[in-house]
Order: C-alpha cells, then structure tokens, then sequence
C-alpha cells in the first residue's frame, strides 16, 4: 500500500546511508563488520523492493514461455524451476537452448541487480 513520504525506499537508503557515514567511521572491528554487513542488508532490500516485483514478473512470463503453460498456471517459482529442470535432464529442451540460455543469463542479471550490482560492473 502506497503511504506518504518517506517511502519505504527512502527510508532504507537513509539507514544505509547513517550506517555508511556516520555509525561505520565510528567503529572498528567487529562493530564495524557488523554494520557493513546491516548497511548491505537494508540496501539489498531497498534494491528488492524497487527491482524485485518486474524481475517476478520478467522471469515468471519467461518460465512460462519455455514450459509452453499458459499465463494462468498458478504454480510457484519453485515449482516451475523444477519442471524446468525435470525437463532440461531429460533433453526436452535442447532444441531450445538458445532461448534457455537466454532465460538464464536475464535471470541471474535480475538477481545480481538486485543483490549485488558490483558484479554487473553497475551500482
């Protein structure tokens, strides 16, 4: 549910930021790992948030397309994974792999924007 200003994103992107300029220069060791750690934490959810509902989306519609299941297949991420899988051991797929290796590479992409974006070359 939309709520009024600060969003749920502006407020993780200000504990991120608290934590980064004012709580990390303060502390050492432990402390400090401990509050690197929390600062990833709140910006990977902020990331989840913003990206993660268009990634769902992008990669359910892909799923889908690969498995040949209509639009309406209420099945879960984790099971359409496993038929995915089911069907790639068993070569039904092969015929298709460039648009399965397609399918992979956006999906770890969407992943990655959302985990860790340093490994895109991006922030």
């Amino acid at each position: 549910m939309a709520q009024d200003a600060p969003t749920a994103v502006e407020l993780l992107e200000a504990v991120r930021a608290y934590l980064h300029e004012d709580a990390l220069p303060a502390l050492d060791g432990r402390a400090a790992f401990h509050a690197r750690v929390a600062a990833n934490v709140v910006a990977i959810v902020a990331r989840e948030i913003t990206l993660g509902p268009e990634a769902d989306r992008s990669e359910r519609a892909r799923l889908l397309l690969l498995l040949s299941l209509p639009a309406s297949d209420a099945r879960s991420f984790s099971e359409l994974n496993a038929l995915l899988a089911q069907r790639i051991r068993a070569g039904l797929l092969d015929d298709r792999r460039d648009e399965l290796v397609a399918h992979l590479r956006a999906t770890v992409r969407d992943k990655l924007r959302i985990a860790n974006p340093t490994h895109l070359g991006t922030t």
